[in-house]
């Protein structure tokens, strides 16, 4: 399932409906012709391509959300049948970003401001029966995989990863490092998040995919594993790092969170354009957003209604 419903609640709702009624757009659309704007399975994802759109809508474009595969999207990206991707991780996304743009098809609009983060993570809990960690190399200690093990993976530890949808090499890993730990993937953002909190809860062992910006990191006592230090090479030079005979023997690489878009944009919706390129939120923000959904129970639509609400001054200066 999505984060949340996609529903508008009654404060977003009115929020909308007031802003429609207080006067013309602030710009003409260049086009009425849909900018739509790819939607992912992860709250963030969802809080981000709102708030662009949202803004959007106040300068009189036409805004259409669209469900789609993180990866796969670059397939409609590249063909104009999707616009705009507003987070694509550097940690994640970057390949497929990289070659979307080599295709002359899509355009890298610039730093959305966050700084990503993805990577194993355990509760502080967990070192006692593991205490060579956060170094990587004592996951390879029997002992340290039993801890982590579940009935389905025993002997072997389980590492729980994000959905599939989301990449991150972690089988290719597991393999190249010659870790004794079987990867087994949450359906969804919210089962793994779940998942978390119930052992978090029990105390019981856990080792999981988590991202920053995100709100479990500060709720929740852990450290990330420290595994070797990410190099490009890493991912395509089987020389490179400790197995000569594999890639991905190292951590995954950190950096921005970027936007991507079809690269008729400029063309087509050259106010949008500058707009999308002129979209900042710091991690922190996002932070505390995500926890109005996730912990708060807030609707996504409530929480964007409210950014633009308070942040007037600032988004139109994204349309200026």
């Amino acid at each position: 399932m999505t984060p949340r419903s996609l529903l508008l609640t009654a404060a977003a709702a009115a929020f909308m409906a007031g802003a429609a009624l207080s006067g013309p757009a602030l710009g003409e659309a260049e086009s009425q012709d849909p900018i739509k704007i790819t939607l992912h399975d992860w709250t963030g994802q969802f809080i981000t391509s709102k708030i662009m759109g949202e803004v959007l809508k106040q300068a009189g474009y036409n805004i259409e959300y669209v469900q789609a595969d993180y990866l796969a999207q670059f397939a409609g990206l590249k063909t104009g049948d999707l616009t705009l991707a507003m987070e694509i991780w550097e940690t994640t996304g970057r390949e497929a970003l990289d070659d979307g743009v080599a295709s002359g098809n899509v355009e890298n609009l610039g730093e959305t401001g966050m700084l990503a983060k993805e990577e194993w993570w355990y509760p502080a809990y967990m070192k006692e029966k593991c205490p060579g960690l956060p170094n990587w190399e004592a996951l390879k200690e029997p002992a340290c995989a039993e801890a982590f093990a579940i009935a389905e993976t025993a002997p072997k530890g389980r590492y729980l990863g994000g959905p599939v949808t989301w990449g991150g090499f972690d089988e290719e890993r597991v393999e190249a490092l010659d870790l004794p730990f079987e990867v087994v993937h949450a359906g969804t953002d919210a089962a793994l998040f779940a998942e978390l909190e119930s052992a978090y809860q029990r105390q019981a062992p856990i080792l999981l995919w988590i991202y920053s910006p995100h709100w479990a990191p500060a709720k929740y006592e852990g450290e990330w594993v420290e595994f070797p230090a990410y190099e490009a090479a890493c991912y395509t030079d089987p020389a490179w790092g400790s197995n000569p005979d594999a890639t991905h023997d190292c951590g995954k690489p950190t950096g921005p969170i970027w936007k991507a878009g079809w690269v008729g944009i400029k063309d087509k919706w050259p106010g949008a354009h500058k707009a999308i390129k002129n979209f900042n939120i710091s991690s922190d923000e996002m932070n505390a957003m995500v926890g109005q959904v996730d912990l708060d129970g807030q609707e996504v639509d409530a929480v964007v209604a409210d950014w633009v609400a308070k942040n007037e001054d600032r988004w139109k200066k994204w349309l200026e």
